[in-house]
């Protein structure tokens, strides 16, 4: 099946499906693939020229008029936008059943809800921990509950001091997070390249708050890589 993915964590699931996509965007990061543009810059000619079978799109990765050129064009797409953990098990099993390969473990239904409902018990038995992850500077953003990346930390025994917001990534000041009084701040690498320079700026502003870089893709790329990622930032937020 030829697949173009305009998604970078759908990008990513394939190759580990053993779907080679014939082309993804430059943001999937996947070495040796053709890229036809950004994935709010898709080059719609190109794909439309590829011939794919099918198109990934994801209703926040891409705009509207992209998706609706490529239908109009007559391709096929496949939506995937999860915005829990929960929805990324059936998500893959949505992907997998569209490229006609199979499920492998753990995203088969079974394991998934066996999986799924350890970590919801664990994260009920942890010590809850009242937290911010930033997601921009200038001006400073983070996100709100209906966010993938809020439900990893919910999983992980995190409270996201920002998921009432109505906005899904508000814009704050460190001073208004300051008063707060997060136990946690996060700075992922991604989208906002946050990394260790960044962080006595945020410490001298929130006192108290213990400031930790992290890998932005395993808080907010879904799918393959989810179950590795939430082992990996439990080791992160636990301190």
């Amino acid at each position: 099946m030829r697949v173009v993915s305009l998604v970078p964590s759908a990008s990513e699931t394939l190759v580990a499906l053993g779907v080679m996509p014939v082309a993804c965007t430059r943001f999937c990061d996947q070495p040796g693939l053709p890229t036809v543009g950004g994935t709010k810059t898709p080059d719609v000619d190109a794909i439309v020229s590829l011939a794919p079978d099918l198109v990934i799109v994801n209703d926040e990765e891409n705009r509207r008029e992209d998706a609706a050129a490529l239908a109009a064009a007559g391709l096929e797409l496949h939506s995937m936008s999860p915005r829990s953990v929960a929805e990324v098990g059936p998500a893959v099993r949505a992907l997998a059943s569209a490229t006609g390969v199979a499920v492998p473990a753990p995203f088969d239904e079974v394991s998934w809800r066996r999986w799924l409902d350890e970590l919801t018990r664990r994260a009920h038995a942890a010590a809850r921990r009242r937290a911010v992850v930033f997601v921009w500077r200038r001006p400073w953003m983070t996100a709100n509950g209906d966010t993938y990346g809020s439900s990893v930390l919910e999983l992980l025994g995190v409270e996201n001091l920002f998921a009432g917001d109505p906005q899904r990534y508000p814009e704050t000041t460190l001073d208004d997070v300051a008063r707060s009084r997060p136990q946690l701040v996060l700075l992922p690498d991604e989208p906002y390249p946050f990394s260790a320079r960044h962080v006595p700026e945020v410490e001298a502003a929130i006192a108290g708050g213990r400031v930790v870089p992290c890998d932005g893709r395993d808080l907010f790329w879904w799918g393959w890589r989810t179950p590795g990622a939430i082992a990996r930032l439990r080791d992160v937020v636990k301190g």
